[in-house]
């Protein structure tokens, strides 16, 4: 049994500190490893944020105060926040608006060809300092993490013992060989342990298509059904007999009692009632129709489809080249998993399994060349999507530029400039929550997208998922955004970039500075105006009348009052472009502003998603925390883009020493995230053998002294361990069978 969770105070803020203490242990142990590392990394970003907030704040502010004027006048300003807010002033290179940081009266107005060493000019150092000491703290504290996950993992998994545990996927299998007789006695050949059983994949497509279509006729019946019942009855029981001749009640005074009570009873099921009629269209082309009774027409349908199941799954179907094997043991799967079986390329591949309920069973039949068609048509429909957004995005883009909007829509121009308060809300507001928006709905897309890509399993489904909407914000929302600015610049910046490499760095770095206030909105809204709509669930309160006016069937009222499904992909990418912003932004004039709010959206967002997951969502997934590995490649690419930026930063200022020093950091981040793939990633997809308890040794050292044998907690209190995981509960005795041979 997972460990109970305690009841919320009814109170508005009172559930706040009962939520605060439940512990990582009754989190893990509640709502599982993904939901574990999900929120882990949240508390990191706090912890992070935090800490760079601090030096931003309180070392490199000031150095700014001390410095840099403020944009939009020639006098040093005392108080730098109050001009983050205000437009920079511009000038047009390589079409593209360039912020002109103001000299101070010690600086040079022209130092040579290199500023780095010049009189004045010593602050920019600081610069390249912050710039190697935050990279340094977030990859301290992403390491840190990491090595905690990993720990926790394998303990969390190598102390449990389900059949995904115990089962590994076998691909790739020569013909002579697919039966489960062949495959056993291969794999017991290996020696590294007993196979249980083999679930050999079959091709039962013709199967799988008339379960689905018993579902559709079992539903439509369901709804003739309840249609039917809802009907005011026309001679309800206990009347005379109707005028066409059909016979009355006439029974004496008990069986007319008991008549009554059955119908109280009942709900008037057996009163006569209007009978639904169905049109059913036949001849050629279908253009011919009638009417008949519909529960007649829906029960014989559904009779000859059982009778057609019935016999299909007495047929033998022509076997595929996928097998799922579960051996006595977990240490045999995981030798299995993490050795090489045959010599012949292609062949004989293993890989952990799913969780049988994740199983995709259509995907398991089919051949290799058409799953790599499917992965690559929507592989290239997904860039095409990505080429297509360009246009709105870009369009938004522009509406951010006065300038833009001047050469388009001069009236309209001239009467912002009027209105500042309309201005504000057009140049800010408007383009902020489109974008926000458009956060919301393409994850929808590109989910259903996934469910087509051939994936065998909905763990893989959601971790794509999770790709590909990170991608299309970071590359729409964040690149397409900063680096084009307008549909008109696209050509000109793809030009220069492509002629002169090095203007990329400057191209970013400008582009960046003079969008500082639309990314603040950005967080903002992303953090203080959407958490609380989505700790309410805003969609699914505001969708539930619909479902309950058009809910008719008992299946129906069921379905609306389950919990939602917590998707990561929905709320993750949206998370790692955030952290991304608040690296890129950290170091520079202002970036305490955005660290201070990236802290605020990462303590807001642990509460609410910790809630969801724990009191009010479900996640049917089993992904044993792979998520992670996707959050480390993503924190190192934003690590790239905030060097990159502080190059074009110092390269802007001439401090060409400063911004060629930032190329070893450069180098060194890239080598990181290589060497994250070769050391750390292998633990995020198996189980060591060290890490394999067996029946005898499940407390091993961690075991606290008085504890039954049902119980191991870990020393330090990262694991706590009871009789079964929630991994375990769910998939109590379930079986790597398809459903279309053994549901009822």
């Amino acid at each position: 049994m997972s460990v109970a969770l305690p009841v919320l105070p009814d109170s508005f803020l009172g559930w706040i500190p009962a939520l605060y203490r439940i512990t990582e242990q009754q989190v893990l142990a509640s709502a599982g490893l993904d939901a574990f590392v999900f929120l882990s990394f949240f508390k990191m970003s706090m912890r992070l944020f935090a800490t760079l907030f601090f030096f931003a704040a309180v070392v490199l502010e000031p150095i700014n105060q001390r410095f840099l004027h403020s944009p939009t006048s020639n006098v040093t300003d005392g108080s730098y926040l109050s001009n983050i807010w205000r437009s920079p002033q511009t000038t047009i290179f390589h079409n593209a608006a360039i912020p002109q940081w103001t000299l101070a009266e010690d600086d040079p107005d022209d130092g040579g060809p290199d500023n780095s060493f010049a009189p004045g000019m010593g602050y920019l150092w600081a610069y390249l300092v912050f710039t190697y000491f935050f990279t340094l703290l977030t990859l301290y504290f992403m390491n840190s993490e990491t090595l905690k996950i990993l720990r926790v993992r394998q303990e969390y998994l190598g102390t449990q013992s389900t059949v995904t545990d115990r089962t590994f996927q076998l691909s790739g299998i020569p013909t002579e060989i697919r039966t489960d007789a062949k495959i056993k006695q291969l794999v017991e050949k290996l020696e590294i342990g007993r196979v249980e059983s083999v679930t050999l994949c079959r091709k039962w497509g013709p199967l799988d298509n008339l379960i689905q279509q018993r579902e559709v006729v079992l539903r439509k019946l369901e709804e003739t059904w309840s249609i039917y019942l809802a009907q005011n009855p026309v001679h309800p029981v206990g009347t005379e007999a109707p005028a066409d001749g059909n016979p009355g009640n006439t029974a004496d005074e008990e069986s007319g009692e008991n008549q009554r009570l059955l119908a109280d009873s009942s709900g008037d099921q057996f009163a006569e009632r209007q009978r639904p009629q169905t049109r059913l269209w036949y001849g050629f082309m279908r253009l011919q129709s009638r009417q008949t009774d519909g529960i007649d027409y829906y029960e014989e349908k559904l009779r000859r489809l059982d009778e057609k199941i019935h016999a299909a799954r007495q047929n033998t179907y022509e076997p595929a080249d996928l097998a799922f094997v579960t051996m006595d043991s977990m240490a045999a799967c995981q030798m299995a998993i993490q050795a090489l079986i045959d010599p012949h390329p292609g062949q004989l591949l293993t890989k952990p399994a799913p969780a049988p309920s994740d199983v995709v069973w259509s995907n398991t039949y089919t051949s290799r060349l058409q799953r790599q068609f499917q992965s690559w048509t929507t592989t290239i429909f997904v860039v095409v999507l990505s080429v297509l957004w360009l246009i709105p995005v870009a369009f938004l883009a522009s509406i951010l530029s006065l300038c833009t909007i001047s050469k388009v829509f001069p009236d309209f121009a001239e009467s912002l400039k009027a209105h500042h308060i309309i201005k504000a809300l057009v140049q800010t507001g408007l383009p902020t929550a489109v974008v926000s928006l458009l956060n919301i709905a393409v994850p929808y897309l590109y989910d259903y997208l996934s469910y087509h890509q051939g994936m065998r399993s909905r763990g893989d489904v959601a971790l794509s998922v999770i790709s590909k909407v990170f991608f299309f914000t970071f590359f729409n929302i964040f690149l397409v955004f900063t680096v084009f600015g307008t549909v008109s610049s696209i050509i000109p910046v793809l030009r220069e970039g492509l002629r002169d490499t090095t203007s990329i760095a400057s191209t970013l770095a400008t582009k960046i500075q003079n969008l500082s206030v639309f990314y603040l909105n950005f967080i903002m809204l992303q953090g203080l105006g959407l958490f609380p709509f989505r700790l309410l669930e805003f969609g699914s309160v505001a969708m539930y009348p619909f479902y309950r006016m058009t809910a008719k069937t008992p299946r129906d009222h069921a379905e609306i009052a389950e919990p939602p499904v917590f998707n990561y992909a929905f709320y993750l990418p949206t998370a790692l472009l955030v952290f991304i912003l608040c690296l890129v932004y950290s170091a520079m004039p202002g970036g305490f502003m955005v660290l201070l709010l990236g802290l605020v959206y990462f303590l807001l967002g642990h509460f609410t998603y910790k809630y969801q997951l724990l009191y009010a969502m479900e996640q049917p997934q089993h992904a044993t925390g792979g998520a992670w590995r996707i959050i480390c490649y993503r924190i190192v690419l934003g690590l790239v883009v905030f060097q990159l930026t502080m190059s074009g930063v110092l390269a802007l200022r001439k401090a060409f020493i400063e911004a060629s020093l930032l190329i070893p950091l450069l180098v060194g981040t890239l080598w990181y995230g290589y060497h994250f793939r070769h050391r750390f990633e292998p633990l995020t997809r198996f189980i060591s053998l060290r890490s394999i308890k067996r029946n005898g040794d499940i407390h091993g050292d961690n075991a606290v002294a008085g504890e039954g044998p049902a119980r191991a907690t870990e020393r330090e209190g990262v694991l706590l361990r009871r009789t079964s995981t929630v991994d375990e509960d769910k998939e109590r005795g379930l079986k790597f069978v398809n459903p279309s041979l053994i549901v009822p």
